[in-house]
């Protein structure tokens, strides 16, 4: 077979190539075809990696993983397991490598054991290092390329709640470094960020003169800077004040507090929104379909979509859209029924 090359068209002149009008396609192997669409829509962008619960005991699913594609509805699908049975808490992720860290098992013991998982693979968690100190119930942000994890408790005698903050980078595996503190030594499982804020509800606190797990239930919102380390600043305030653990998503713009409870025996169905680079209370978005469980819920969002693992003893996904107000509905449901979960996905509002 003979080769036919052409170097160049031009119009009859000489002086100009040709106009091309109209939809026009290519398939040759010779030439590339850029992507449409966002970044972090392409590439399998848009997996929420949520981590089973305590219930029911004797807590056979604290360690189990499940995923959903955000942007469809449907059931959860099994992805794999921790490589310690606790309760991970997110610490931020990239659009490839999602990172799990501390946690514990139910009112006894805590972690320092970092994770992390390919969203892509399935396959579960692998060993990323580990955190400098043991803690459960803290609050992880990332800008897609630092992981970072703030204050947490020790749920065991003595009991201890600190404002540390420490950071890994995604791409690398390793030990926590210092980052900095919070304002306040909290509980602090509620967190949301986009590219460079990270910000953090810190609801539960240490009641004065008390040294056991007995604690106050507060409002207070902290933020810090990702790229640079220091001191968490104050942001404003949640509408409520309530126990540690709430469902959080973002996108770029917006951060979405989910329920929580104001005491030991009272679930609210409260969602709260912020705007990550306006500091300032939080504001009334709607509600979730069924009170929320106290200890928090799986959570992500793929930048237009949130979705809500509904830890209330049950099996229930929920969903809404970021940009307007309103309240949930259905999702699917997780592989197994579950309480005090936690989630991370690959497509938030961090990562560019």
């Amino acid at each position: 077979m003979s080769q036919f090359k052409i170097n160049s068209i031009t119009d009859k002149s000489g002086t100009s190539g040709p106009i091309i009008a109209g939809v026009s396609t290519n398939n040759s192997t010779g030439c590339m075809i850029i992507p449409a669409g966002p970044t972090e829509h392409r590439g399998g962008r848009g997996r929420l990696v949520f981590r089973g619960g305590y219930y029911p005991s004797p807590h056979a699913n604290l360690g189990t993983l499940d995923f959903v594609d955000i942007a469809t509805i449907g059931n959860a699908t099994d992805f794999g397991d921790l490589t310690v049975v606790r309760t991970a808490k997110q610490m931020g992720s990239s659009g490839t490598r999602g990172i799990l860290a501390a946690g514990g098992f139910p009112g006894t013991v805590s972690y320092n054991a970092i994770d992390y998982i390919t969203f892509q693979s399935g396959g579960g968690a692998s060993e990323f290092g580990d955190l400098s100190l043991k803690r459960a119930r803290a609050a992880g942000v990332g800008d897609g390329v630092r992981g970072i994890l703030a204050g947490g408790e020790i749920p065991a005698s003595p009991y201890h709640m600190y404002n540390y903050i420490e950071f890994v980078n995604i791409a690398t595996t390793g030990d926590g470094s210092s980052f900095g503190e919070l304002a306040t030594a909290a509980n602090t499982d509620s967190s949301v960020a986009d590219r460079t804020r990270g910000v953090i509800c810190c609801t539960d606190t240490l009641a004065p003169s008390v040294s056991s797990p007995n604690t106050t239930r507060n409002n207070i919102i902290e933020f810090i800077t990702t790229a640079v380390g220091g001191i968490a600043q104050d942001f404003g305030d949640l509408t409520i004040d309530r126990r540690c653990g709430n469902g959080v998503s973002s996108s770029r713009t917006r951060g979405l507090f989910y329920s929580g409870s104001p005491g030991p025996t009272v679930r609210k169905n409260t969602i709260d929104y912020i705007t990550i680079q306006t500091k300032g209370n939080a504001i009334d978005f709607g509600d979730i379909t069924n009170s929320g469980n106290q200890d928090g819920a799986s959570h992500g969002s793929n930048l237009t979509r949130s979705v809500n693992h509904q830890n209330s003893d049950a099996n229930t996904i929920e969903y809404l859209t970021i940009a307007t107000l309103g309240n949930t509905q259905d999702f699917g449901d997780a592989t197994h029924v579950s309480d005090s979960g936690g989630g991370i996905d690959n497509s938030n509002g961090s990562i560019a």
